[in-house]
């Protein structure tokens, strides 16, 4: 029998990774590619229970594709700075609880319920910018932008600032997932150096932070037996996974509507809830595909045996397209149905925290451009490239053409 290839970065499993999960799933749910040396989960039931086994699966290196040694140069660069971990992505435990805690109360229901008026106006005003052009790159232009104004709003950091914070997560992401050649990562080491530099500049000076998080965090840390360093890395943590998971779903979102006219036919006539919508793009083209694990005790999963140190990814996009759980799961319907157990942000005591702002910012961005875009389309095939990265499914660029002479105007 010959075995599936996962190589998600390449041109073929960037256009479409879905055929070679499904070979995964029925062939070899416990996959291991001896690229990355890790073992590839890709069953539903077994990503589930591996997200609530912390002590047996430790999310250490959560995000790092590559185990190798780092090279020296690198690591001189980052030696200026501080560890990047434990984060809040990249703990368990105790530390992850305390870590939680911290932040918890920004993101309950009431609180993120209140952003819904500056999250439409800030919609509005990228609108504004590129409306009359009647076309744009939606990821540059409005996909980016609009979940890091509402973080940087969160937090407490300038308007001007958003686009250093939109390069220094890119370069933190592209060092921490791994890969690139070394003057690469050197490049990406010194812009992580310089945010840190920021952030805890703004928790030592909590007045430029005015009365968002940072401040709130730095007045008081010592409540929550935090220090300096541990609050720097949780805003860090909060700015860069608090956009990146939105900035993906609306490219996928968009192009999945675009390509299926009778989903998007439903929600603009209000058959289906914008929130309905949601939850099937988060399925469908789950935005993170999936995060690293090591095991820190011989175990067993779906019958292959695994050692203390073997490093195991659950990959949520395979799990979100399990027949096992849902039929037709690649068939994009956005209309409720039965089965639709979403993992696209996780589960366990590692859930996305800022889920339920993430659900309301696409709630109300997407919608958004079709109400105030009249025939909007993609562009031409070639106006398009996905992210080249191992955990994550998203668009660096995205054309997108519509009729500038019935655009129409804010209703703000």
């Amino acid at each position: 029998m010959t075995m599936p290839t996962f190589d998600p970065t390449s041109d073929s499993q960037l256009a479409d990774p879905y055929p070679t999960y499904t070979q995964m799933r029925d062939r070899c749910p416990v996959f291991h590619d001896e690229n990355l040396d890790v073992f590839v989960v890709t069953r539903h039931e077994d990503v589930v229970r591996v997200a609530h086994d912390p002590e047996t699966y430790s999310s250490e290196s959560a995000v790092k594709a590559t185990a190798g040694p780092e090279a020296d140069e690198v690591k001189q660069i980052l030696a200026e700075g501080w560890s990047l971990t434990p984060n809040l992505t990249e703990s368990d435990g105790e530390e992850h609880t305390r870590l939680r805690v911290a932040v918890n109360r920004v993101f309950t229901p009431r609180r993120v319920a209140e952003l819904e008026p500056f999250i439409r106006a800030t919609g509005e005003e990228l609108i504004g910018r590129f409306a009359a052009a009647g076309s744009t790159d939606i990821i540059e232009n409005y996909a980016w932008p609009l979940p890091l104004s509402v973080m940087a709003r969160i937090l407490g950091v300038p308007t001007g600032d958003v686009p250093l914070l939109r390069q220094w997560s890119h370069s933190w992401l592209k060092l921490s997932v791994g890969g690139g050649d070394v003057a690469e990562r050197a490049a990406c080491a010194r812009d992580v150096i310089a945010m840190q530099n920021y952030v805890m500049g703004m928790l030592l000076d909590p007045g430029r932070a005015g009365d968002g998080l940072i401040a709130s965090l730095a007045a008081d840390h010592g409540e929550n037996g935090l220090d300096d360093v541990e609050l720097m890395r949780i805003v860090m943590n909060l700015i860069i996974a608090g956009h990146v998971t939105v900035t993906r779903s609306i490219g996928n979102g968009l192009v999945s509507l675009l390509e299926n006219p009778a989903q998007l036919a439903a929600l603009r006539e209000g058959e289906v809830t914008p929130a309905a919508m949601v939850e099937e793009i988060l399925r469908f083209e789950s935005p993170v595909q999936g995060l690293f694990r090591t095991v820190t005790a011989e175990t067993e999963l779906a019958g292959r045996r695994l050692r203390p140190g073997d490093r195991v990814m659950v990959h949520f996009g395979a799990a979100n397209r399990d027949g096992r759980v849902l039929a037709d799961p690649d068939t994009f319907d956005i209309r409720p149905r039965a089965g639709r157990n979403m993992l696209a942000f996780g589960r366990g005591i590692h859930t996305c925290l800022g889920a339920g702002l993430a659900r309301l910012q696409l709630q109300i961005a997407i919608p958004l451009l079709f109400d105030r875009l009249p025939g909007l389309r993609l562009g031409p095939a070639n106006a398009r490239s996905r992210e080249r990265l191992v955990i994550a499914r998203g668009f660096d660029e995205l054309h997108l053409q519509w009729d500038v002479s019935q655009v129409k105007e804010a209703t703000l």
